[in-house]
């Protein structure tokens, strides 16, 4: 996203072709875009900052914050690139697949409903509750968050602005209503009967579990009740694009911003490095903290390696008074 000459917003991003979706009220559909990087090459070298860097950026107060699953990690929830990662392991399901028949929407539902319970039961860590400290003294401004865990609100956070949505909302597809994940639960219950516990299988970054196909091919599936159409968790797919007024909610808010705090993401797709581009773009600081190289660390004012929990946690104290 860039600025053209009159001032107005561009969209610089090259995507596929794109197709609006009658039955997907306010969405765009796009071909999957996975591991597709956003630059040519590797990430570029990184600029090696410490505590001090975010605490400079801090001082100014007014910082937007950007979240990835590098936060929630100390949650027990795992992300897709960091240490713990799993996106070579789990290839996740993508809008096309989900939306092409009930097949595939059989087995998200069969495993999301085993391993949303592992989601549900995650509570916010230390990072989280250090970010709504922040936010509370003013050198925090905003809290953009690319994770669907919900835990920047458990944490206090009421107006996180969660860029792909939240696991425990529930979309219909044909007329656009929007339900509760736990209202969802109850009627899989009664289809299917009380999912196992998810020990000793994996829980995946987007809440599912690795189950047999045995396990899969006998579960119902709900509707929506109020149209009978196809049901979908909140969130934003791999292949599905963000909508388009909460993209340009989260560029005013850079916009707004003193700078910007990118928190546990690897930048490795756009709808996240976009708001870093823009920051820099526009002379804004940008500090980037997280464990391994991001595809922002050329953009950075400095790149800080150390794990998010305590980092923040002491720079909250710090700052506090």
């Amino acid at each position: 996203m860039a600025l053209n000459g009159a001032g107005a917003r561009r969209d610089t991003v090259h995507c596929s072709v794109r197709t609006t979706r009658p039955d997907y009220p306010g969405r765009m559909r796009v071909r999957p875009m996975l591991d597709s990087p956003v630059d040519g090459g590797g990430p570029p070298a990184a600029r090696p900052g410490g505590p001090e860097d975010i605490a400079g950026l801090l001082a100014a107060r007014g910082v937007a914050v950007l979240s990835g699953a590098g936060l929630s990690t100390e949650s027990g929830i795992p992300d897709y690139r960091g240490a713990t990662g799993r996106h070579r392991r789990h290839r996740p399901m993508t809008f096309q697949e989900f939306t092409a028949g009930e097949e595939a929407r059989r087995r998200y539902w069969a495993r999301s409903h085993v391993g949303w319970r592992t989601i549900t039961g995650a509570r916010p860590n230390a990072g989280h509750h250090a970010v709504e400290a922040l936010r509370r003294t003013g050198h925090v401004s905003a809290v953009i968050t690319q994770n669907v865990d919900g835990l920047h609100r458990a944490a206090g956070t009421a107006d996180a602005v969660e860029l792909h949505g939240g696991l425990d909302r529930v979309l219909c597809l044909g007329c656009g209503r929007t339900s509760t994940r736990e209202r969802l639960d109850a009627r899989l219950h009664e289809l299917n009967g009380t999912p196992g516990r998810a020990e000793g299988v994996r829980v995946n970054p987007d809440g599912d579990v690795e189950l047999p196909d045995e396990l899969v091919a006998g579960f119902r599936v709900a509707p929506c009740e109020a149209c009978g159409g196809v049901l979908k968790p909140d969130v934003v797919f791999f292949g599905e694009n963000v909508p388009k007024p909460r993209v340009e909610h989260c560029y005013r808010l850079v916009e707004a911003a003193s700078g910007l705090l990118v928190l546990g993401s690897s930048l490795t797709v756009m709808s996240g490095l976009r708001f870093v581009r823009y920051a820099a773009k526009a002379g804004k600081p940008v500090v980037i903290v997280n464990q391994g190289p991001t595809r922002g660390d050329g953009l950075a004012t400095a790149t800080v390696d150390l794990p998010l929990g305590p980092t923040l946690t002491a720079l909250a104290d710090r700052l506090k008074g």
